[in-house]
């Protein structure tokens, strides 16, 4: 995929937040080189180090459970009619906020002329403002670590995950809820305007295109040029350290396996960059092919009367017992911004499965990519995974209109499974929500023809797609997080 073209000048501050250009921008020479030199060897150096300057690896675990001792934490249910802040819209029935920031929960209807189901209707999240997931490193002993969170989310299985430095929508890290200030986000904003900080990466990714419309958020790894105080929430950990953590249940969180994976430009080897499978062009051929022919058309609806679906005193579910509840829990945490609010939640029903299928070509590694196509996607479709399902929501189709690959994943034909550890998805808006992300090396006879919406990628194509915007699924950024730093 081409890269994205060089930014232009900016105003002082973009509407969602953005930083002003620093002071130092210049519009006349000398050049200089359009890539930061050293960072791909900085990174590999990150990569390879297995323990840290702060903690080891081992003691991370037990850190966390500090952490979650230290806080006090508790997330139960309660009715919509006890959400303070929150009410059913008298002409709509949508659930929203009284400020009208933050997000909204509203009906939406979908028609699609490709797929085994036409047409279908949901609740989904509107969340416009985009939020920032920022990383902040700085070396130690000449190694780049990373400043990671101990944070608590409500929809968290376990409450507490190693979260960005910050993860934070617009709403929050501007104050709307009149809470403290988001810690460190002055890296990401003031600091990066005035030269104390350098962006590595900086890029807008989406978030889950089945339960957001048109949801995305700024992925950021940001550098600090001067000294970095440390909270106690907050630790330094290396990418290898952090490929490690990949490896354990319910640990890293989703937005610190999409900000990671927006590194993984610089870490694919240089001989894999020049070749693969199929050439750039009739990737990108393809891609663009697959976005212009995937008819799928959604379309805000009163959330009261949305068909299919039910609503009681505690939750809103669909009439067939599938896909997802919207419920309300009520939130203590001691050491967020605001120590106790009140939120409505999307639960799942049932865990998800979420697989790359890999082969090597030539000694080159190559991943099975699918154009999937997601009502809550800008550009309506996007790589994903090759599979990503929830089985029970398609359990009820016959054999022949069941996604693709799905069963082999599930029964182990597809080939020999190299990774295979649960995962949550956003604890923010999610409640339970989890997936096993699996990563199968596949057998020789493994999808010898492409079938439909499918193509083989080579690793550094994937990479190149990932520093494009709302290009590359978030289940998939995952998956390729795994790749580069926990198998390597």
């Amino acid at each position: 995929m081409p890269a994205s073209p060089p930014s232009t000048a900016a105003p002082a501050r973009t509407p969602h937040g953005a930083p002003p250009l620093p002071a130092a921008h210049r519009t006349g020479g000398p050049l200089r080189p359009r890539r930061a030199t050293g960072l791909p060897e900085r990174l590999a150096r990150s990569a390879a180090a297995g323990q840290g300057h702060h903690l080891s690896t081992d003691e991370l675990p037990g850190w966390l459970d500090s952490r979650r001792r230290a806080g006090r934490f508790r997330v139960f249910r309660v009715p919509f009619t006890e959400l303070d802040g929150w009410s059913f819209a008298e002409d709509t029935g949508d659930l929203v906020h009284r400020s009208g920031r933050f997000f909204s929960v509203e009906g939406l209807h979908v028609t699609a002329e490709d797929g085994p189901v036409p047409e279908w209707h949901q609740p989904v999240i509107r969340q416009s403002e985009v939020g920032i997931l920022g990383i902040l490193v700085k070396e130690f002993d000449g190694v780049l670590h990373c400043l990671m969170q101990a944070k608590m989310e409500p929809g968290n299985p376990n409450l507490l995950q190693l979260s960005p430095t910050v993860q934070a929508t617009r709403s929050n890290y501007t104050k709307v809820h009149r809470g403290a200030d988001v810690k460190y986000i002055e890296y990401f904003t003031s600091a990066l305007a005035a030269g104390r900080a350098r962006a590595l990466t900086d890029s807008l990714q989406s978030e889950h295109g089945a339960w957001f419309l048109g949801k995305s958020n700024r992925n950021m790894v940001v550098e600090a040029l001067d000294d970095v105080p440390l909270h106690e929430d907050f630790c330094w950990l290396t990418l290898g350290q952090l490929g490690a953590l990949l490896h354990h249940d319910n640990l890293v969180n989703m937005d610190s396996r999409t900000v990671l994976s927006c590194l993984s430009a610089a870490l694919t080897g240089p001989a894999e960059r020049d070749r693969a499978l199929h050439t750039d062009q009739e990737l990108r051929s393809w891609f663009t092919h697959e976005r212009a022919r995937r008819a799928l058309t959604a379309r805000s609806v009163p959330l009261r009367d949305l068909p299919g679906w039910e609503w009681d005193a505690m939750a809103g579910r669909h009439r067939e017992g599938r896909y997802f509840d919207v419920v309300g829990v009520a939130v203590e945490a001691g050491n967020r911004e605001i120590t106790s609010w009140r939120q409505p939640l999307f639960e799942p029903r049932g865990r998800g499965v979420t697989a790359f299928v890999t082969k090597r070509v030539d000694g080159v590694p190559h991943v099975l990519m699918h154009a999937r196509a997601e009502a809550g996607f800008l550009d309506t479709v996007q790589l994903a995974p090759t599979v990503q399902y929830t089985p029970g929501n398609y359990a009820w189709l016959p054999a022949g209109l069941r996604p693709p690959f799905l069963d082999q994943v599930l029964d182990g034909t597809a080939g020999t499974v190299r990774y295979d550890v649960v995962h949550a998805e956003e604890g923010g808006r999610f409640l339970n929500a989890e997936s096993h992300y699996r990563i199968i090396e596949a057998d020789a006879d493994f999808a010898a023809e492409e079938p439909p919406g499918h193509r083989w990628f080579s690793r550094a194509q994937l990479a190149a797609c990932i520093g494009q915007a709302n290009c590359v699924n978030v289940q998939a950024r995952t998956l390729f997080a795994v790749l580069d730093l926990a198998l390597g």
